[in-house]
């Protein structure tokens, strides 16, 4: 992808009709070169050529309401032709003009990949992070059901795990860095349907979501389907892997799933907010008004720091405890925070058909997904009901352990994931 430039009208002020900026890539015979008159003389006069496209495409023929009232439709990415730096007097220029309400240069979004121990073991190691929650007790329930998907957007899975590839539904691959050469690990380059993990750590989220238990513990949700969207390449630097992504991709990652059947979103990912529009913030506001729940990890610094998406309103963030049930040092805390689940050590899919362990938020993250998709598949099945995302959410505030006596603790949030307690309560509130 050539550098770019996010920019969002006001409403009511200014639309045109450009391509979708996927489509341009491959087909250039419809590309529109001008957007606006203000702005075209502000790219004229830094001797900048773009095409024109669209950020996001409509769901179905036209933009539904959800689409309209989360401002999709006014979003444009001004792509160049030739690669070059943008100025940043290019921005301050056009976030003068008055139907401009945000513009920014696209960033490459940055998040530690947390460091993975291959190892091969047994359906009984790491039983100790599954039962902290209830989850054994709490499959006497449901093991989720097969009409639940859970997305996955992160670096993509091992598309041929046994423990999960049955599960699976089509996914795409949204990762295209064009400067990548030299520094990214793997597939950096393309657009793709084969969203293949290189790295392990999408692999391993989905393994704690979803595995059927056959040499590592059972998932949340095991009848559950995985979708598998790959949003991050993985970039060496200092010695350790970081996973890296175009935020605005990332952002069509979000929307892709929501458009293809997604209840859930895991996102064991974050970005701190460097200027502009908070990240995610239209496509997070869009998952709002379409039902979908959206789930990502608070980080990983062990400080009061706020990561994206997980700092939005509407996202669970969730943070790790340890083995023994006490806060993990390195979980990132504050009022974003919702919840915490088992953190560290966690034994779960990994590469090569194998397993392995890991810390981090990142591992957290999906046992709090996999927990909203066992409430939606228990109503479900049970009644034939569709839980709307504060149901679930109240269902899990007031059955989460507490770490004091305090409603919600400044770093655990409403306290430690309990999945039985919740189920209980979300069985007698259908009865």
């Amino acid at each position: 992808m050539k550098p770019h430039i996010r920019l969002k009208f006001r409403k009511n002020t200014w639309s045109l009709k450009a391509p979708y900026w996927q489509n341009l890539i491959t087909d250039k015979g419809g590309a529109v070169t001008q957007i606006h008159p203000e702005i075209d003389k502000v790219l004229e006069r830094h001797q900048l050529s773009v095409w024109v496209t669209a950020e996001f495409k409509p769901e179905g023929q036209n933009w539904s309401n959800a689409e309209l009232e989360s401002g999709l439709d006014r979003i444009y990415r001004l792509i160049l032709q030739h690669d070059r730096d943008i100025p940043s007097s290019v921005i301050e220029g056009m976030s003068y003009i008055p139907v401009v309400e945000e513009v920014q240069i696209c960033a490459i979004g940055q998040t530690d990949l947390p460091s993975m121990h291959a190892v091969q073991m047994s359906a009984n190691t790491d039983l100790r992070s599954r039962q902290v929650i209830g989850l054994p007790e709490a499959h006497q329930f449901t093991e989720g059901d097969p009409r639940i998907t859970v997305a996955v957007l992160d670096t993509g899975v091992n598309l041929d795990h046994p423990e999960y590839k049955d599960n699976l539904v089509p996914g795409y691959d949204f990762v295209d860095i064009i400067d990548g050469a030299g520094k990214f690990v793997g597939d950096y380059l393309g657009y793709d349907e084969e969203p293949e993990d290189e790295v392990g750590h999408g692999t391993h989220v989905a393994g704690i979501i979803a595995a059927k238990g056959e040499a590592a513990p059972r998932g949340v949700v095991p009848n559950c389907k995985i979708m598998p969207i790959r949003v991050l390449g993985a970039m060496q630097r200092g010695g350790k892997r970081v996973g890296a992504g175009l935020v605005d991709n990332i952002n069509s990652g979000i929307k892709w799933a929501i458009d293809h059947g997604a209840d859930v979103i895991n996102m064991s990912l974050g970005i701190q907010h460097t200027g502009g529009g908070l990240p995610h913030k239209e496509v997070v506001d869009y998952a709002r008004r379409k039902g979908v729940s959206i789930i990502a990890a608070s980080g990983n610094d062990g400080q009061e720091k706020l990561y994206y998406p997980g700092a939005l309103p509407y996202v669970i963030a969730v943070g790790a405890i340890d083995e023994v049930g006490n806060m993990a040092f390195f979980s990132t805390y504050g009022k974003q925070v919702d919840f915490v689940a088992p953190g560290t050590n966690i034994y779960s899919t990994h590469l090569n058909n194998g397993y392995a362990f890991s810390t981090g938020t990142s591992h957290a993250s999906p046992f709090v997904a996999g927990a909203v998709a066992l409430l939606k598949s228990y109503a479900l099945k049970k009644k034939g009901i569709r839980l709307a995302d504060n149901q679930v959410k109240h269902v899990l505030q007031h059955t989460a352990d507490k770490l004091d006596t305090r409603f919600k603790h400044r770093k655990a949030g409403f306290g430690k994931l309990n999945l039985i307690d919740a189920l209980k309560l979300l069985d007698y509130k259908l009865s």
